[in-house]
């Protein structure tokens, strides 16, 4: 471990939490090694408990470390969720009976599994409205909204919203939606995705998000406001993908004309 760095002007706490980065960044220490305890921090570098206990709260806020309910602190895995872009809806991807996310995460080695929260008739946020084309004030869209998780691990939160005309009466309004999943379905009502539009951002979560993805405080959000085009250049999806900002990256590759 690094040497205290005993006459440094910094706050006992941040010198701790420094030379702590300084060995994750190294080496020294690696993905999941523990951290010395609080008590062993503490007697290191002459200080109090409360300071080594912020000293490791600084590391879990900048996502370096994360503890474990009676075991102690360990380094964090790194890992990062991919979610592909021109590849993502393929129909060679199609042929292989899992959706999307269920592929990404198999091509990485992780379990995925999705949880139905809510499917409701209800009147579109004005941004959905305008990309889907339908009215913004009254109910004209049916909303899922599902949570995501890869290897037990939230990840994701997706809200997906369709025309309730199209959508009503059909499984479009089940939990289970069948083979190939919405998409499936949406090919039935005569919508061929052959065009999608990503629109992306960055931002920091709302609390609601910041719990169901189990966030570190400071940690960002990646938004994709996602539209689906079909055979007549007519709009008929459109799905809000909040990712957790440090589990995801954005892969593209584009035909440049």
């Amino acid at each position: 471990m690094t040497t205290p760095g005993a006459s440094s002007q910094q706050p006992a706490s941040r010198r701790i939490a420094e030379d702590l980065r300084m060995d994750i960044e190294s080496g020294q220490l690696s993905p999941g090694d523990k951290l010395p305890s609080e008590r062993a921090l503490a007697e290191q570098y002459g200080a109090a408990r409360n300071t080594a206990r912020e000293a490791i709260r600084i590391l879990a806020e900048q996502g370096l470390v994360t503890a474990r309910q009676g075991r102690g602190v360990f380094v964090r895995e790194p890992q990062r969720l991919f979610r592909f872009g021109s590849d993502r809806y393929s129909l060679k991807n199609r042929e292989t009976g899992l959706t999307p996310f269920r592929l990404e995460a198999k091509r990485q080695g992780k379990e995925a599994r999705i949880e139905v929260v809510s499917i409701e008739r209800e009147t579109p946020p004005r941004d959905v409205a305008e990309r889907l084309k339908v009215p913004a004030d009254e109910p004209s869209v049916v909303h899922r909204e599902n949570h995501y998780f890869a290897d037990d691990e939230p990840v994701q939160i997706v809200s997906t919203f369709l025309r309730w005309d199209e959508a009503q009466g059909t499984l479009l309004m089940q939990p289970k939606t069948g083979k190939h999943g919405i998409y499936g379905r949406l090919e039935e009502l005569g919508h061929v995705m052959t065009r999608v539009r990503d629109e992306i951002s960055t931002r920091m979560p709302t609390p609601e998000e910041a719990a169901v993805l189990d966030l570190l405080p400071g940690v960002p959000v990646l938004e994709v406001l996602h539209t689906s085009l079909d055979q007549d250049g007519v709009p008929f999806e459109v799905s809000r993908y909040v990712h957790r900002g440090d589990q995801t990256g954005l892969l593209y590759e584009l035909t440049v004309e």
